[in-house]
């Protein structure tokens, strides 16, 4: 068992998962490995939060008259905001370091560099347009399928992070949020929290029909098998994982999850 003062409260685990992963206020009181595994454990309750919080403008704008494409780039900006920008500028540094066909060292510098290059965004664009024509898509048959898909999308962005902070995944640097949350959670008990999300969108869904309940379960697993996919290639070129490729992480598992709704 793990000593008491290896231990973090659900309390403090929800203000590492909010205070780290969005902009929400919450005041970290635990800055150490049991904080951050709790935290990450609590990751898709941030992300449920961010969902709710992304999917009430976009609502709000069709009520009033407004067309899905501009509820869909509404939606799309709101977990930007929440967020500042973190998990996009790192999927824009992934993407530079990942094509810049250079050592791991090397491609680590570029990722740390303040600007952006062509690869950066070039997927900065094709996010951006892929998530929001997916959500007018969804949001052009009913608000019903456009905020469910927003707030599936959240959670399992942030659940694709307690996948990637599973033990065995090691930190690319010695300091930043990736080395702080690299390997904190035992790999049965990411898995686990995983087949409860998938599940409970499952079940949200089920008022829609039990089609759209196998289908939003359904995009959660394949929107964490392409985070989980992504993950493994940037381990394998970078040594491990950084604070950028938990963002790009998030980022890809969303466009994922509202790719496949889209499809029904």
């Amino acid at each position: 068992m793990t000593p008491p003062d290896e231990r973090a409260s659900l309390r403090d685990g929800v203000r590492f998962a909010f205070g780290t992963l969005t902009v929400l206020p919450a005041r970290i009181t635990r800055w150490d490995r049991p904080a951050a595994r709790t935290g990450m454990a609590c990751a898709p309750l941030a992300g449920l939060v961010v969902g709710v919080l992304a999917a009430t403008p976009g609502v709000l704008l069709l009520v009033l008259g407004g067309g899905p494409l501009l509820a869909a780039a509404v939606t799309v900006a709101v977990p930007a905001a929440l967020t500042r920008g973190l998990h996009l500028d790192g999927l824009a540094d992934t993407a530079d370091g990942l094509g810049s066909a250079k050592p791991a060292g090397e491609a680590l510098r570029i990722m740390k560099q303040s600007d952006i290059g062509p690869f950066g965004v070039v997927a900065l664009l094709l996010v951006l347009l892929v998530q929001a024509g997916a959500l007018a898509d969804l949001y052009a048959e009913s608000w019903v399928h456009g905020a469910l898909a927003t707030v599936i999308a959240a959670v399992t962005a942030r659940l694709a992070m307690t996948l990637a902070a599973r033990d065995g995944v090691p930190p690319a640097r010695p300091e930043g949020l990736g080395a702080a949350v690299a390997g904190v959670l035992p790999t049965g008990s990411a898995a686990g929290i995983a087949a409860l999300v998938a599940a409970s969108a499952g079940a949200a869904a089920l008022p829609v029909g039990p089609g759209a309940a196998v289908q939003c379960a359904g995009a959660v697993l394949i929107a964490l098998a392409a985070a989980e996919s992504l993950l493994r290639r940037c381990v394998r070129r970078f040594d491990g994982v950084t604070g950028d490729v938990f963002g790009a992480l998030a980022e890809v598992a969303a466009t994922t999850a509202l790719v496949v709704l889209a499809l029904g």
